[in-house]
């Protein structure tokens, strides 16, 4: 036997416009000019630039433009009658513009240069080489091969494999190391290998023959193992050489390039340009911050839309497709709304967050010393300015500010904290930067291990645990005592 039931269920969800402003809060600068052009393409109530004779304000009200971050707006989702939405006193026209520019904005575009890849050029040089059908193929498809570094990193078996799959040619790895050899000769120096070791001795190969030209050939093709964990006195041993001699020998191979394909100026690649949402700057000793509104345009509802509803007030008589356009036109009319009412609330979001932050971090700001940095947690800024933590997050997660010291992302000025001798609270940061000072002032001849540098950092008042100074050296992307040393 059925029975039926009524629970209640109390829940939380988010409308879609709340949605769709959490989406711009992420957005940075670019990113929101392309959403602020695209809203302008979609809804044509929506328009951009001042209006050339009338403002809003003779017909909904005397209210004037604010531009203040701290006022905020409220946004709420309300069915509204049609004849209603056309009161003259309804919406003030501050609501129905908004203004993204500041008094030095410039318009700044940046160009992007356009020529040949770096697989058009080999094949440009392979263009001037005399080859049959079959070399040919095996040449172009070598050179299809090499990736952005400049390696093939494919076995010649496999190749051998490919070749006869694809492109219907049937040869041999000999044939096929033949043809590489040729494509190693191209330019840059090192193209072509198949590994690092091969790479730096084509390079040597090239060079003009001199002592530590040749000590450095001899080194890589037979002790590469040697040298690469730097085992310096085994090769001084082996080759029976001084130290002076050994060392002219590094100094030619650490002058090698492992990443030849990096050089070639033609090999374009998506570069992304970083405008920063906030500047920070000093004035007579205390910091002021801007929030970057440039390339946003001004924007207000259109005159012609609006128009087009008080026509339909007046009419008398009114057919079934004036009321389903007036009713396409009121929803445009209150997504333009809607939208300038978001960029301001977007606005007042990012500059209250960031300017809590700012003062958070007062001691870096003002001197630039990483040291200074304080322990500070996306919670930490919740609590200051009564946001959520996600509110934050997204906030600190894409965005830029111009400081004195350069342009920075936000996320890097949040860190944990860890206690010091005294008990107090540092952040994790100071204790990286006092690592990175410590290993760059060491004798590179006899480099600290992590068990020295643990002694070092307790005997400045930092406690930590061997295992975490090798995460954070491991962080700052510095290797192991070993591979530091130098002679």
């Amino acid at each position: 036997m059925l029975k039926q039931q009524l629970n209640f269920k109390l829940s939380q969800k988010l409308s879609p416009q709340q949605i769709q402003l959490m989406k711009l809060i992420q957005l940075p600068t670019q990113a929101f000019e392309q959403r602020i052009s695209q809203e302008m393409n979609e809804n044509p109530a929506l328009e951009g630039g001042k209006e050339e004779t009338e403002s809003f304000d003779d017909d909904f009200g005397d209210d004037s433009l604010e531009d203040d971050f701290d006022e905020g707006t409220e946004i709420v989702e309300t069915e509204i009658n049609v004849d209603d939405y056309l009161s003259d006193d309804e919406t003030p026209g501050y609501k129905l513009s908004a203004n993204n520019y500041s008094a030095d904005d410039e318009e700044k575009q940046m160009p992007y240069a356009a020529g040949t890849s770096f697989t058009q050029y080999l094949m440009q040089q392979l263009s001037t080489y005399r080859l049959d059908e079959e070399e040919q193929e095996i040449s172009r498809f070598l050179v299809g091969s090499v990736d952005e570094s400049g390696y093939i990193r494919r076995q010649l078996i496999d190749i051998v494999d490919d070749l006869a799959f694809t492109q219907n040619v049937y040869t041999t790895v000999d044939k096929i190391e033949k043809v590489l050899r040729l494509v190693q000769d191209l330019d840059p120096p090192g193209v072509g290998a198949r590994d690092l070791q091969e790479c730096l001795l084509i390079q040597l190969l090239r060079k003009k023959d001199s002592q530590g030209v040749a000590l450095a050939i001899s080194i890589l093709r037979d002790s590469f193992e040697h040298f690469s964990k730097k085992h310096y006195a085994k090769l001084i041993q082996k080759y029976t050489i001084s130290e002076d001699q050994l060392r002219s020998a590094i100094h030619e191979i650490e002058g090698l390039n492992p990443k030849p394909g990096g050089t070639y100026a033609g090999n374009n690649k998506i570069v992304e340009h970083v405008v920063p949402d906030f500047a920070i700057t000093i004035v007579e000793g205390t910091l002021e911050l801007t929030l970057n509104g440039r390339n946003a345009p001004e924007l207000h509802v259109s005159r012609e839309y609006t128009n087009m509803l008080k026509g339909y007030k007046e009419a008398t008589q009114k057919s079934k497709s004036q009321k389903d356009a007036v009713q396409f036109i009121k929803q445009k009319l209150d997504a333009a709304k809607w939208f300038i009412d978001a960029i301001k609330q977007r606005q007042q979001t990012l500059f209250v967050t960031m300017n809590s932050i700012m003062h958070h971090q007062e001691g870096y700001f003002l001197s630039g010393d990483e040291r200074k940095l304080k322990p500070m947690i996306l919670k930490d800024i919740a609590d200051k300015i009564k946001m959520d933590i996600s509110t934050v997050s997204r906030v600190a997660n894409s965005k830029y500010v111009d400081t004195p010291y350069g342009t920075r992302l936000i996320k890097e000025f949040f860190s944990e904290s860890m206690k010091n001798d005294q008990g107090e609270d540092v952040s994790t940061k100071e204790i990286k930067k006092i690592l990175e000072i410590t290993i760059g002032e060491e004798n590179k001849r006899k480099p600290f291990t992590d068990d020295k540098l643990a002694k070092l950092l307790l005997e400045k008042g930092y406690p930590i645990a061997r295992r975490t100074v090798a995460k954070y050296r491991e962080q700052l992307d510095l290797p192991v005592a070993r591979l530091r040393k130098e002679i």
